[in-house]
């Protein structure tokens, strides 16, 4: 006879090893003994085999030991883009600066060029082995910003080509308006009319289309002042959208106290991040994401302030920043060492920064970043020894398979 409190599920993961990432759990959550099972792309239970209920699966997966993640994630990249700036990294060895490269007509707006001329086709065309890469590697969210175009017509396209990513292939893709991310050429000394084009007719057309998860903007000295990135959170919170912030990056502009002030979802790079934007960023839980391969391919030496933001209780994430100017980067893994080796994050910071906070940072922690019952069912599962192999290896993947929403 059927025990009644069995759970029907689709799949069990069993003789497994856990990584659960749980609130409130010790550590990384270790399970050394554990079971994931799923149900119609949810988890159903992620534990103890001793603390299991009666499951009932149509599939068995014997796991032979392996470790279970969460799915990882990807929370700030600007991955869809055109064109190339090697060139410009040959002059950054010349001893060019980010800002001089900038300014000279290069950097953020030589890609705008690139990215006007392409379609939509191509642009998806040209991220998908970009995209490919970070899968391999067991992404099963990705964050997606805009920024490139700096008109409507080719934001849209940006943000369209990006959603179209996630019909392509099995992945989770959040979408990211970034209109104010670098000053056109044909707004070459009148920003503020800029951001007027960026509120008044990009945002609301992008709105309209229901394409954009969250709202971001550049706020820097060769970006746009707090005054402006105010007004561009101004105008996102008029659609109910969520925002977040490239801050301190270069300078403090005091972007994350802004941030923080309009309850963003991340405040992200912060290396010249002061005590009182940690304080901010903590009383609104606003999230720490912090880009090492930035810092690592500009050659920043300022640290993000690492222990102010542990010692706020700030939740860290990180993320590749993938772009073409200052972090060609495709390799989360590659971002867990560089967390730990530039920044000083221990293990499980760097695990918890691309799953749990990573989650927090696109407001998705109810639904991914950790293995609970009744969040979706996107795992990793690794061929390795205990998950420090995961932050201390370089050049290794070791991804044994990769699960999104239960298959």
């Amino acid at each position: 006879m059927t025990n009644p409190d069995t759970r029907n599920c689709d799949t069990i993961w069993h003789n497994a090893r856990l990584a659960t990432l749980a609130e409130g759990a010790d550590g990384l959550g270790l399970v050394e003994d554990g079971i994931v099972a799923s149900r119609d792309g949810r988890i159903v239970y992620a534990g103890a085999a001793s603390d299991a209920p009666p499951l009932d699966a149509d599939t068995a997966v014997d796991c032979e030991r392996r470790w279970i993640t969460p799915g990882l994630i990807d929370c700030h990249t600007h991955l869809v883009y055109a064109g190339s700036r090697a060139r410009e990294f040959e002059m950054r060895l010349e001893g060019a600066s980010y800002e001089e490269i900038a300014r000279a007509g290069g950097g953020i707006v030589s890609t705008m060029k690139a990215v006007r001329a392409a379609s939509e086709n191509d642009l998806i065309d040209d991220t998908l082995p970009r995209l490919d890469a970070l899968l391999a590697e067991g992404v099963t969210t990705i964050e997606v910003k805009s920024g490139y175009g700096l008109t409507r017509d080719d934001e849209v396209k940006m943000l369209r080509a990006a959603r179209r990513l996630g019909e392509a292939r099995d992945v989770r893709v959040r979408t990211t308006f970034l209109g104010a991310h670098a000053l056109p050429p044909e707004f070459k000394d009148d920003a503020d009319g800029y951001i007027d084009l960026v509120c008044d007719d990009m945002l609301p057309e992008v709105a309209k289309a229901g394409i954009a998860d969250a709202v971001d903007a550049f706020c820097e000295g060769i970006g746009f002042s707090a005054g402006q990135t105010e007004r561009v959170f101004a105008a996102a919170a008029r659609y109910d959208l969520p925002v977040k912030l490239h801050a301190e990056q270069l300078s403090n502009l005091h972007g994350a106290e802004l941030a923080a002030k309009h309850g963003a979802l991340s405040a992200d790079h912060l290396e010249f991040l002061d005590e009182d934007g940690v304080a901010a960023m903590a009383k609104a839980g606003t999230v720490a994401t912090l880009l090492p391969g930035a810092f690592y391919f500009v050659r920043e030496t300022k640290l993000p302030p690492i222990d102010a933001l542990r010692r706020a209780g700030v939740p860290i994430a990180l993320a590749t920043d993938c772009n073409p100017g200052t972090s060609p980067l495709t390799s989360l893994l590659i971002v867990l060492n560089m967390g730990a080796t530039l920044f000083r994050l221990t293990v499980d910071e760097c695990l918890a920064g691309v799953t749990r906070s990573a989650a927090q940072a696109l407001g998705l922690q109810d639904d991914i970043g950790t293995l609970e019952p009744g969040k979706a069912c996107d795992l990793a599962i690794w061929d390795i020894e205990h998950p420090a192999e995961l932050v201390y290896r370089i050049g290794f993947n070791p991804l044994h398979a990769r699960i999104r929403a239960g298959k």
